[in-house]
């Protein structure tokens, strides 16, 4: 039971982080009550391998 309660936890953190990041961060905007966290989250998905609009998916 204990374990149910854990990932059910760390699901919810995980999915209030995809809309947070999608609501602000990913507009261009700050977060109003935590802008360090904006950023830090605009860093990572900076950093991470992307796929451009210009790049040809097919092979």
């Amino acid at each position: 039971m204990l374990a149910i309660t854990l990932m059910m936890l760390l699901i919810l953190v995980v999915s209030a982080a995809v809309v947070l990041y999608v609501a602000y961060p990913h507009r261009g905007e700050d977060l109003p009550v935590v802008p360090q966290l904006g950023d830090a989250m605009r860093k990572g998905v900076d950093s991470l391998p992307t796929i451009g609009d210009h790049e040809d998916i097919r092979a």
